[in-house]
């Protein structure tokens, strides 16, 4: 016979209340009674009726996570960061993919299907700073990326353009000075290619050199593919540069590929620097220095801040804005191979 709460109730010593309160993600209990009705359930194997714990709860303990594709590594890994965040706060995730369409966004805050889910953790790209007012919901949200900021939300992003200086910086560090920049959105106001372009210009200022418009390699949707475009455009046109920084990994990927191609050795001829640090960095030939923008911290607080407001289950006074932590990675695609290897 299938177990039942009584019987959890007895292996872990405590009342049926106290089983309920476990099961129910009660916040006032003892870690160590948690602890001994968890693993009561996992021995006994007890199923949990989601459907009763709904009616009475009023809560489905799902939240959704949408982002615009899960085709480009970063948000591939982030998803998984907030499935495993998720876990811990017994929180299951359902993952939407936009494909950066405005009406499939918009649905993200509006759709009725939305009641399946206790909130919502969102990052737009094809909303913009106009459209904050939609993010005045009924419902926990949190707002991830850099299109949209001073919402009626909770929002956690990164440290776009002190990021950026940073990578550029590094580059400069090493003695390149013809610092060709693979990413660019023209006429983007707001944004992480605005931002991140933003973090370019400040370090190169810094320096003292000027910015040169030929080594703004302007790029549509940030993917392997247009990272080779954009580099190999730039090259063709007899553009004359030492140095490469991409505004993700997916692009500085496909920048690798097109020198490779063309003979062009990194880090000698060209050093190359990308934004993310994706696993695959570690995995180029040669591995890829990146940026890493604190992506395991955005989705731990996340988590916390959607989990927060889904118990307290009242409006906030006041929305919390978390800026995560940063750090270059430096690799072989600026420091050069190990002695001994070509």
């Amino acid at each position: 016979m299938a177990a039942t709460m009584s019987d959890v109730a007895k292996l872990a010593g405590v009342s049926v209340k106290t089983v309920s309160n476990v099961v129910n993600d009660y916040p006032y209990i003892r870690e160590g009674t948690r602890a001994r009705v968890l693993d009561s359930i996992q021995k006994l194997g007890y199923q949990i009726n989601t459907t009763a714990r709904g009616l009475r709860t009023g809560r489905t303990s799902l939240i959704s996570l949408a982002v615009p594709e899960l085709k480009l590594p970063y948000f591939a890994e982030l998803a998984d960061s907030v499935i495993a965040e998720a876990e811990q706060v017994g929180l299951t995730v359902l993952i939407e993919q936009t494909n950066s369409d405005r009406d499939r966004e918009i649905a993200v805050l509006r759709d009725p299907r939305r009641q399946l889910v206790d909130g919502v953790i969102f990052s737009p790209l094809a909303l913009g700073q106009d459209d904050r007012h939609l993010l005045d919901v009924d419902f926990p949200l949190v707002v991830l990326g850099e299109r949209i900021f001073a919402a009626p939300a909770d929002h956690v992003t990164m440290q776009n353009v002190d990021a950026a200086s940073a990578a550029t910086q590094h580059l400069l560090g090493l003695g390149r000075r013809r610092i060709a920049m693979v990413g660019g959105h023209r006429g983007e106001r707001v944004g992480s290619a605005a931002l991140r372009e933003a973090g370019y210009r400040e370090a190169l200022e810094a320096a003292g050199i000027a910015v040169d418009p030929a080594l703004i390699g302007e790029s549509g949707l940030w993917h392997r593919e247009t990272g080779a475009r954009t580099i190999a455009t730039m090259l063709d046109a007899g553009t004359d540069l030492d140095a490469v920084f991409a505004l993700n990994d997916a692009l500085a990927i496909g920048v690798l590929r097109e020198l490779h191609t063309r003979g062009i050795r990194v880090p000698q001829d060209v050093a190359v620097i990308g934004f993310d640090d994706v696993e695959d960095a570690r995995f180029t030939y040669p591995s890829l220095s990146s940026v890493s923008p604190g992506r395991a911290q955005i989705a731990r607080s996340a988590v916390a801040l959607l989990h927060r407001r889904i118990v307290e289950q009242v409006a906030p006074a006041e929305h919390e804005t978390i800026m995560a932590e940063f750090e270059v990675v430096p690799r072989e695609s600026t420091l050069g191979l190990p002695a001994g290897r070509t």
